[in-house]
């Protein structure tokens, strides 16, 4: 797959992820969102006003650390295909 095919990959499962409508189980959103953060390289921090919450979210960005932009983009797209198809 080229970049340009990547790029386009994964904007479509972003996009057909934010068009959803029923609730996602915690641990999809908290992968989704790790990948994400790490796929586009925001830096930001986790914005909860839960603690709680925030520590989840910094914890998945903590173990996905080591891997690519690129990747991270393959593995949302796999995330997001997966649950569309099975709902796991």
């Amino acid at each position: 797959m080229t970049q340009k095919e990547l790029d386009i990959a994964f904007t479509n499962a972003v996009n057909n992820i934010n068009a959803h409508t029923d609730p996602f189980p915690a641990d999809i959103l908290l992968k989704l969102y790790a990948y994400y953060k790490r796929a586009t390289n925001d830096q930001s921090s986790p914005g909860s006003n839960n603690p709680l919450i925030n520590a989840f979210k910094t914890n998945a960005l903590f173990q996905i650390s080591n891997i690519s932009t690129n990747e991270a983009k393959r593995i949302y797209i796999d995330t997001a295909n997966r649950y569309f198809l099975y709902g796991k």
